[in-house]
């Protein structure tokens, strides 16, 4: 899964709720409507998008079926930001660099 996917699926505000509460207790769809403000249907649409995006996974308890969060589906965007951590070092060592040469006197020597 892209991080894209990730961000599009985390960036609504239910869907992080619904996330949120899968960290705290695997649940059924039943037990998350009973906890948000959103009927059954909405729930099971906001996780079947979670599960498409690779956050949450499903397994079968009887005749329900329990959520709980998938921690390898954050992989993407773990990647995704440790890369642009990466980036904005690389670019403070450069200016450092840059400004230490520029602070230094012509000719000195090290």
């Amino acid at each position: 899964m892209t991080y894209v996917r990730i961000l599009n699926a985390l960036g609504d505000s239910t869907r992080r709720q619904v996330f949120e509460m899968l960290r705290a207790r695997p649940s059924s769809v039943g037990e998350l409507a009973r906890r948000l403000p959103v009927s059954q249907p909405a729930v099971s649409q906001h996780l079947r998008v979670l599960r498409e995006a690779g956050l949450v996974d499903v397994r079968p308890d009887g005749r329900r079926r329990v959520y709980r969060p998938r921690p390898a589906g954050l992989g993407p965007l773990r990647a995704y930001i440790e890369g642009m951590w990466a980036d904005a070092l690389e670019a403070y060592g450069e200016e450092a660099v840059r400004r230490a040469g520029a602070a230094s006197p012509a000719g000195a020597s090290t």
